[in-house]
């Protein structure tokens, strides 16, 4: 990733690994989530972290992405589910 000295957001060199951090309620539904959304392609799942009350879970997401347009579908897929929460 480069800054654009005019602007200030990042210039994204294609193609590249991206890194999503997924928070869900199911832990095993999200795994099977990425895996039917990254079916194909070069990724790795890791855990991350669980709430205090046990209620959230975190999984990072790494993934090979030929383009932005694949980057942005991959977050939207995610983002969609109904046991995902958040996506960063």
């Amino acid at each position: 990733m480069i800054l654009d000295s005019n602007s200030k957001k990042p210039t994204i060199e294609y193609p590249c690994d991206w890194h999503y951090k997924v928070i869900g309620t199911d832990v095993d539904e999200m795994i099977k989530l990425i895996d039917q959304i990254a079916e194909g392609m070069d990724y790795k799942i890791s855990s991350s972290n669980i709430s205090s009350k046990g209620k959230y879970f975190s999984i990072n997401l790494k993934v090979f992405v030929t383009s932005e347009a694949i980057r942005d579908i991959i977050f939207a897929k995610l983002k969609a589910n109904e046991f995902v929460k958040m996506v960063l």
